[in-house]
């Protein structure tokens, strides 16, 4: 059993029924990306957040969104030290190896702003000073549905710097007998299986995964085909936004980790497939989520799988 598919079956403990979300999301930390969870409140987001940075002994720390929240709340601030006589910089909660942002929906576009500085580039500014952040540096957020009191939808600039999109959804009745009779795993029993350099090392063997010609072409016929189905076409995808470059490359980088899981060197359209509704959905939909989780991804797969 590989390190990885061992950090799994671990996680898979805590959540009863929800092995393949935890590959899923096992995969978007090994790929280098943040996750975005959606939900309603109570199925176990924040237990999976706090699961995964156990499991990769990664330094966590969780953030509250609320709408006062200001962008200082979490970069930091420089504060005068008297001893010294001068300004110091005092890190905020960014500065985390893994930062859970819980229910960031509800939180103002200015702090909202200052994240996105952070995943996009791993360092903030402050007062006009660039502070790296640590290595590996992941943001797993949640959010409630729009239908929520008090929360509003995320741009899509923010959308797309998320690799993937998960929702836990009710257990089924075994899973949740299970945990209603104490089965489970509980977080505190949870030990590191990884880390935080051996998380690295994985995240470089992920980048080494042999992707074929053939394999890049079905990524490439995948996003090809969104592009084509257009906005407000009525076809395929739908209203769905077309897939951009970025996308099409966070595609590539998630199949390669779920191929890595797998205990395989290269990279399969199984691989992509299993992967594809996770990271393509939210920029597809813009958001708002249309009804299943796979709902403009699912004729994406078909028609391109219907053409070769």
């Amino acid at each position: 059993m590989t390190s990885l598919v061992s950090v799994v079956a671990q996680i898979s403990r805590v959540l009863l029924g929800k092995e393949r979300q935890v590959r899923l999301a096992v995969s978007g930390l090994v790929a280098g990306g943040h996750l975005l969870f959606e939900d309603l409140p109570g199925m176990g987001k924040t237990t999976l957040a706090e699961a995964l940075a156990r499991s990769f002994d990664l330094d966590f720390r969780r953030v509250h969104f609320t709408s006062d929240l200001l962008p200082a709340d979490l970069t930091g601030i420089r504060l005068f030290d008297q001893n010294q006589g001068a300004f110091r910089f005092e890190p905020g909660p960014l500065f985390a190896q893994v930062l859970l942002a819980d229910e960031i929906n509800r939180a103002s576009p200015r702090t909202q702003s200052a994240l996105l500085e952070a995943m996009a580039a791993g360092r903030v500014s402050v007062d006009g000073t660039s502070h790296p952040l640590p290595q590996p540096f992941f943001v797993i957020a949640t959010q409630n549905g729009l239908d929520q009191s008090g929360t509003a939808p995320l741009p899509e600039s923010q959308l797309d710097r998320f690799l993937m999109r998960l929702s836990l959804g009710f257990p089924d009745r075994e899973a949740e007998r299970a945990l209603l009779a104490g089965e489970g795993l509980a977080l505190a029993e949870l030990h590191a299986l990884l880390s935080p350099q051996q998380l690295l090392e994985e995240q470089q063997r992920c980048r080494q995964q042999h992707a074929s010609a053939a394999l890049l072409d079905y990524v490439l016929d995948l996003v090809a085909q969104s592009r084509q189905a257009g906005p407000g076409t009525g076809t395929l995808a739908g209203n769905g936004a077309a897939l951009s470059p970025r996308a099409a490359q966070a595609l590539l980088q998630a199949g390669r980790a779920w191929s890595l899981i797998e205990g395989r060197d290269f990279v399969k359209p199984d691989d992509i497939q299993a992967v594809f509704a996770a990271v393509c959905e939210h920029r597809l939909d813009g958001g708002a989520p249309q009804g299943a989780e796979d709902a403009l991804c699912r004729p994406l797969l078909e028609a391109v799988d219907g053409l070769r």
